[in-house]
């Protein structure tokens, strides 16, 4: 039981993300001051939109400089804090060094906050930004998990540096993260272990999310010939942003939750698009064959290796989300509303072309 003080400053590494940025307006709505910690400052490009949301809400915010690969440097955000998220943390498939761009900075930043925590009186929880990738690889995964579904029980054990080292990143920064907690009894630590995450970015130009590009190659053309049926979950942006809220504020919150909200897969998150979008948009209208796949994928990206299609294609996702319904009493909307909201902001922003 760990009860946050409301009147105290938050501390939101990686502030200006696509997650972060709904957390911290979140935050600001409810007249918090935020600590915001970003790699550049005064980068107007980067954080404008959160100088917007302060303006326009009872909140305060307060930007510091912080760098995932510089040890110590989130220190003077996290003074005076209660409340410690960690969200800083790269989503992109697109690398050359796996243990430079995706594992270094995922792992070294998680330690350097969380052993930063150790040395800040204040600090009583610190919410860490995970991901269902520190839990399972592929969809296969989720199938031959206990009772075919993954829970919060459940680590990630297929990921390596050679396969699918995004979710080996996630995993080991985790890890890292309940090491750290155990050495210590000063502060608690929450995990949101989050989906694919969907929804309108609140700086669409500038956001990385790796969320972005699968929404391009669905509305893009890339798939008009046909979707893979690739099972995962989906979670909408501005829910994940409440579970970290009540994460951090629930005193009873402990341990990892799931947070996504639907088992889907590409040509489901297509076929929604339809109605609304198909005859302007080059959406996929059907499955595209398993075999194909295995013939063209791995020419046309590099992600679908054959053993990536095996895992993923033709394969459900199942999540067990009930614990942070239970505990934290998440809803979640609609995956058509997720879906068309993020949608139309690449619309909106010229990030997708119409036929």
């Amino acid at each position: 039981m760990t009860k946050i003080d409301k009147s105290k400053p938050v501390m939101v590494t990686g502030a200006n993300g696509y997650v972060a940025s709904w957390l911290v307006k979140k935050l600001l709505d409810e007249g918090i001051t935020v600590h915001a910690a970003v790699r550049n400052p005064n980068d107007e490009k980067k954080i404008g939109h959160l100088k917007t949301a302060a303006a326009n809400s009872p909140g305060e915010i307060k930007f510091f400089a912080g760098d995932l690969l510089q040890a110590g440097s989130y220190k003077a955000a996290m003074e005076g804090c209660e409340l410690v998220y960690h969200t800083a943390s790269p989503f992109t498939m697109d690398i050359k060094d796996p243990q430079k761009e995706l594992i270094d900075p995922a792992l070294k930043g998680t330690a350097d906050v969380l052993n930063t925590a150790k040395e800040v009186a204040s600090v009583l929880r610190v919410v860490v930004t995970s991901s269902c990738a520190a839990i399972y690889t592929d969809a296969i995964d989720t199938v031959n998990a206990p009772e075919g579904r993954i829970t919060e029980e459940v680590w990630n054990t297929t990921a390596s540096l050679d396969y699918q080292p995004y979710s080996y990143s996630k995993t080991l920064a985790e890890k890292k993260a309940w090491e750290i907690e155990k050495s210590q009894s000063q502060w608690d630590l929450v995990t949101i272990n989050m989906s694919l995450v969907l929804g309108p970015a609140l700086n669409p130009a500038n956001t990385t999310s790796e969320s972005i590009n699968i929404l391009k190659m669905l509305g893009g053309g890339e798939l008009k010939m046909g979707a893979p049926k690739m099972g995962l979950g989906v979670v909408d942006v501005r829910d994940v942003a409440e579970a970290h809220f009540r994460a951090g504020y629930t005193p009873e919150a402990k341990g990892r939750y799931i947070t996504s909200a639907h088992d889907t897969d590409l040509l489901e998150m297509g076929a929604i698009l339809l109605p609304k979008y198909g005859d302007k948009y080059p959406l996929p209208k059907r499955a595209m064959p398993k075999w194909l796949l295995m013939l063209i994928g791995p020419m046309a990206n590099k992600l679908f290796t054959r053993k990536y299609i095996k895992n993923n294609v033709n394969i459900p996702f199942h999540a067990d989300n009930s614990k942070i319904k239970k505990d934290l009493g998440i809803e979640y909307r609609p995956l058509k509303e997720t879906m068309e909201d993020s949608f139309q902001v690449l619309i909106d922003e010229g990030i997708i072309k119409g036929k």
